[in-house]
């Protein structure tokens, strides 16, 4: 399954907001890593990150497949709504539209679960009654009992033994309606995702919607306030649980006190009270001899999962205009009916320790890190909390763990920038200078590429007026170069051929001449020998055909003369032949000179061409 919360590298810029604000340090900064990355197993679901994110990198476990899915099915859907919709969806006028809307996305059902408040509520009053001095942590938060599971497994036996309100309305809802109905929950809260998955194998609730994720199908399906009839929920209905978003809401519903002197309970809420609140809890516990009611957000008022995390004090005031209009419309004697009869349900859970720490590095590790970030002498140690941590030495530690990197650290970045704009402007100084150079190279360089072309289109008019055939094949016997007096010696097919590849680049020699031909080619290119002045017939022909090497098993080049040709008939045609030819290749030369070392390949086979010649001038001399 999906991590409940990961990152998107392609929206990541790199801000490390989220590196900053998560408690439990679970986001990762490696060197050899493009971006931060999300430990799935060292994530408690706070969704601090998620909202700190501006370029919005943090995504969540999307749920909206799985719920169109079940309200596509056959089964009964039930959607459970938290009472936090009062804070969430203060554009909406009657949360009768409201519940109208979500009827329309396809629900049979839809209850609050401010009833589930209620029964757990009443759980924790006979909790706290019957404690007889052991101090529990109430676990109403997903976020707090991960992280007293991972960072804090020796508290875990002080976890309330207790389901959240989400987990017991479930339970009531499968009462009402079978085994068989789908329950999608809808909140504030985004690690509510991985709670639904502890009970049942993930069937008691079978998906879980954000706020966010809600007002996104509310959009897909055109669902507006004006386009649907009121409708009020299914019971049973909530009393006092409806304050449930307020951080001290569900004590209100259990009825325990909540004044300073005869108080037992202490409520928190927030990152910064809430990591104080577990440290104190872990070590003093016996000195404040309470019992602790923490959220990790401000209450459900501004979860993770919804559009709007401001106006906390404004949002505090809709909830509580909200919980007391259900409360006056409450019938209370059925309500009390309701309790009784759900009360018997067995609503305990268990905890599991998950040690997710790591060890401290050595003290020499955290000391070379301080050195890096100039921090060595202690008087340098100014701890700004720029980086998101308390001081240095934690910024330090957090690094030496491998979970930072210096960059992180302000004046850290400052000192490097004035030591990076002192290199850039030497590294500038020199760029100019390599331009101005590279510009001077590329106009000879220009010039240079100017005279080969010429000098290789020179070469190639040449070769073209050669009345013998001339032929460069390479180490696959495929043509590299061929005249016209090649094309013209082998006939017909190659002329055809010509029409469409100029030169007949490309094209197999095979394919052109019978074995005993190309059967030579082959013996040049592995051997590296030359084949001098080979008389064979070809179809009506007799063709005399040098073959030499030009570069070393890799290509050859061939001179081919048609015997029967009349400008090769008789010793004094065949002189004026040769002395044509050698005029010819003396000019060659000279054009090979022009090349240079650019040409020297097409040099080398001319000097071939000229070799063979000589050769067979010397053999006609020798029969005289």
């Amino acid at each position: 399954m999906q991590p409940v919360l990961y990152i998107n590298d392609n929206k990541c810029k790199n801000s490390y907001s989220c590196v900053r604000v998560c408690p439990v340090n679970a986001i990762e900064v490696r060197p050899q890593k493009k971006h931060p990355s999300i430990l799935p197993e060292k994530c408690i679901g706070c969704g601090l990150c998620f909202v700190s994110c501006s370029p919005r990198a943090i995504e969540f476990r999307d749920s909206r497949e799985t719920v169109k899915e079940l309200l596509g099915s056959e089964r009964k859907c039930v959607a459970l709504l938290a009472p936090s919709i009062a804070s969430e969806f203060d554009d909406i006028t009657d949360y009768r539209k409201f519940v109208g809307m979500i009827r329309s996305l396809g629900f049979d059902f839809v209850h609050e679960n401010s009833f589930g408040v209620d029964l757990i509520a009443k759980e924790y009053a006979s909790l706290f009654e019957q404690a007889k001095g052991k101090y529990y942590i109430m676990a109403n938060c997903p976020a707090i009992v991960k992280m007293i599971e991972k960072y804090h497994p020796e508290l875990v036996p002080n976890l309330s033994p207790i389901v959240s309100p989400m987990i017991a309305t479930s339970m009531v809802i499968k009462e009402l309606y079978g085994d068989d109905t789908a329950i999608v929950y809808i909140g504030p809260c985004i690690d509510m995702k991985d709670e639904s998955q502890l009970y049942r194998d993930g069937k008691l609730v079978e998906a879980v919607l954000t706020f966010i994720e809600l007002r996104q199908l509310f959009e897909e399906f055109n669902i507006q306030e004006r386009l649907v009839k009121m409708s009020e929920f299914d019971p049973p209905y909530g009393h006092w649980g409806a304050l449930y978003p307020l951080p001290a809401g569900i004590l209100q519903a259990a009825g325990i006190k909540r004044d300073l002197v005869t108080s037992h309970v202490i409520t928190a809420s927030g990152k910064e009270d809430i990591l104080d609140a577990i440290n104190d809890y872990d070590k003093y516990i016996d000195t404040i001899r309470h019992h602790f009611n923490l959220f990790f957000c401000q209450g459900c008022l501004l979860g993770p999962g919804m559009k709007h995390h401001n106006e906390r004090f404004r949002r505090r005031s809709l909830v509580r205009q909200y919980a007391q209009k259900r409360v006056d419309a409450l019938d209370k004697k059925q309500w009390e009916k309701d309790m009784e009869r759900w009360s018997e349900l067995d609503f305990s859970r268990t905890f599991k320790q998950d040690d997710q720490r790591i060890p401290d590095p050595p003290v020499e590790a955290i000391n070379e890190v301080l050195r890096i970030i100039g921090k060595e002498n202690p008087l340098d140690e100014i701890n700004c909390g720029a980086c998101g941590y308390k001081s240095c030495h934690e910024f330090a530690l957090t690094v030496a763990k491998g979970l930072a990197v210096p960059e992180m650290c302000h004046t850290f970045n400052l000192r490097n920038k004035q030591e990076y704009i002192e290199t850039l402007r030497q590294t500038n100084k020199k760029l100019a200078e390599t331009k101005k150079a590279l510009k001077e190279s590329e106009e000879f360089a220009r010039r240079e590429k100017e005279v080969a072309q010429s000098t290789s289109d020179m070469m190639n008019n040449m070769l073209e007026k050669l009345p013998t055939g001339v032929v460069i094949v390479d180490n696959n016997l495929k043509i590299l170069h061929s005249n016209l007096s090649f094309i013209n010696i082998v006939g017909e097919d190659a002329k055809s051929i010509s029409e469409v590849i100029p030169g007949l680049t490309g094209a197999d020699i095979k394919t052109l001449l019978p074995f005993s031909v190309y059967n030579m080619f082959s013996f040049v290119l592995k051997e590296d020998q030359s084949v001098v002045s080979r008389d064979v017939r070809f179809d009506e022909k007799m063709l005399n055909i040098s073959i030499f090497p030009i570069k070393k098993n890799k290509m050859c080049g061939a001179i081919i003369r048609d015997l029967f040709s009349p400008e090769v008939q008789g010793e004094e045609v065949t002189l004026r032949v040769s002395e044509v030819i050698e005029k010819n290749l003396e000019m060659v030369q000279k054009i090979g000179f022009l090349l240079g070392e650019g040409a020297a390949e097409t040099e080398q086979m001319l000097n071939s061409i000229i070799e063979s010649y000589k050769s067979r001038k010397e053999l006609k001399n020798s029969k005289k």
